[in-house]
């Protein structure tokens, strides 16, 4: 089966009031390196991607997601995209075209059904990386993002109708049903996925390590630093990563992983996973229980940017 013409996850672009207090938790806690700030929008890297930036955030008088990035192979996938979209009666926000972020590159915007911004490029210029070395406990790359929807099911067939991912993995409560879907874009198991929620919102943000030793050292640092821990460190069974989930500054959920599995475009088959077994939740057994603090924490509070384009 073909491939979609998305490529990978570029990066996650935020808003919110307390800009300080956030910048200063992804720079000096969480251990993203600032690339460069124009206009009071300020670029965060991974040393360990070649990505221009993985984090982008910006000063607003609301909590929102401003939008999310992934990268296409060439200007003419981006093209071939934008006119599929168009055709298809999707909401463009701009046309291809130069982009004027770091790395520039070209690409457009777009709402998805559930009124994110997302953005779709080419040609954006690499960035010097470098290895990461035993136990340092900085993010490698971007592993994932997740989002809540109100109605996830036509969430996860929009992106698979209109964006060519697909469906690795579902999670379901029992006899209550499904209520996570992993979404892959290449071979890893999941670059995006939706979560079943009250509202739209930020599920959480995922981040890959460089090891066990470095995931766990980067959930100590954490701990120590007194940043609220929602879960973990424990090991779910969808995707066999690790996790630990702690909030940022203005209760965004942020993970740190390691190990995410990769799997077979063509072979791979879906599975469901229930949750209320407790080796599919957390293969280790060593996690807090997923709960009701757990869950309210990743349900976030409402993104306010549905339908609303951020500065270009």
């Amino acid at each position: 089966m073909t491939k979609p013409l998305i490529t990978h996850l570029r990066h996650v672009a935020l808003a919110a009031p307390d800009l300080d207090r956030q910048l200063a938790f992804y720079r000096d806690l969480w251990g993203l390196a600032p690339v460069e700030s124009d206009t009071g929008v300020h670029f965060l890297a991974a040393e360990g991607s070649p990505e221009q930036y993985i984090v982008r955030l910006r000063k607003d008088d609301q909590k929102r997601l401003d939008l999310v990035s992934f990268g296409a192979g060439s200007p003419t996938d981006v093209d071939t995209l934008a006119a599929q979209l168009t055709q298809q009666g999707v909401r463009i926000i701009h046309v291809p075209r130069k982009l004027d972020t770091p790395g520039a590159g070209y690409g457009f915007r777009f709402f998805d059904c559930d009124g994110r911004v997302v953005e779709v490029s080419s040609d954006v210029a690499t960035r010097d990386f470098r290895a990461i070395g035993a136990r340092e406990s900085i993010p490698v790359r971007l592993s994932h993002f997740v989002v809540n929807s109100d109605n996830p099911e036509a969430t996860v067939d929009w992106y698979v109708k209109h964006l060519g991912f697909k469906l690795s993995d579902t999670l379901c409560l029992g006899e209550r049903g499904d209520f996570m879907w992993f979404l892959r874009c290449n071979d890893w198991h999941h670059s995006f996925a939706v979560a079943r929620g009250p509202h739209v919102a930020v599920h959480h943000i995922s981040f890959e390590m460089r090891g066990i030793d470095e995931y766990m050292r980067g959930t100590g640092r954490m701990l120590r630093e007194g940043v609220q821990q929602i879960w973990g460190p424990g090991r779910h069974k969808a995707g066999d990563n690790t996790y630990s989930y702690f909030l940022d500054r203005v209760g965004n959920c942020v993970e740190y992983t390691t190990e995410l599995e990769t799997v077979d475009w063509d072979q791979h088959h879906p599975s469901v996973y229930d949750v209320t077994k407790p080796d599919f939740i957390d293969q280790w057994g060593t996690a807090n229980q997923m709960n009701e603090f757990v869950a309210k924490q990743q349900f976030n509070d409402p993104d306010r940017g549905v339908f609303v384009a951020p500065p270009l």
